[in-house]
């Protein structure tokens, strides 16, 4: 059984064996059908009801969406079993590190900094962008937690693993 929490609604999915389009969701059967309509769009029916679904976000290891479906938004996120069972074990953090700072993934020019000393940040939130390969890449933060110090600015250069935001 997988548990998806769909804007602080729970709902428990279970598919049928072999199939990701036949199931139950909260107790009541399902079947739906999809059509790709190109990366990360799609077109749904399901129970004589059509729906347009766009993927907006995908964070795959914390297993959480963001879609846009028949113009509204909505923030999914997924529990498997093994999810559930490590949270009804209290185990659901151990994958939270201490992170003390963060390194350039790779070479690059530092176009914008918007990280700044003494700032509290959340997981996720963008702390640089910097260009690699002409793609602007933003750096977000792993981590909630306070800015201790910003080493680069606007325009610098930077290698790989050259550190770039410290956390207090």
């Amino acid at each position: 059984m997988i548990k998806s929490i769909v804007n602080d609604t729970t709902y428990e999915v279970e598919f049928e064996e072999g199939s990701n389009h036949e199931g139950t969701m909260s107790g009541k059967s399902f079947r739906l059908d999809e059509v790709s309509e190109g990366p990360g769009r799609y077109h749904v029916l399901m129970e004589h009801k059509s729906f347009r679904v766009e993927v907006l976000e995908a964070d795959m290891d914390a297993k959480k969406i963001t879609l846009r479906v028949n113009g509204n938004r909505y923030k999914v996120e997924v529990r498997d079993r093994f999810d559930q069972l490590l949270r009804q074990l209290g185990l659901n953090n151990l994958g939270t590190v201490a992170v003390n700072e963060i390194k350039a993934p790779m070479p690059g020019l530092v176009l914008r900094v918007e990280a700044k000393v003494g700032s509290e940040v959340k997981a996720g939130e963008p702390l640089l962008v910097l260009e690699a390969m002409k793609m602007e890449n933003v750096i977000k933060s792993p981590v909630d937690g306070s800015v201790k110090s910003v080493k680069v600015s606007n325009g610098d250069a930077v290698e790989k693993n050259q550190v770039l935001v410290e956390f207090a």
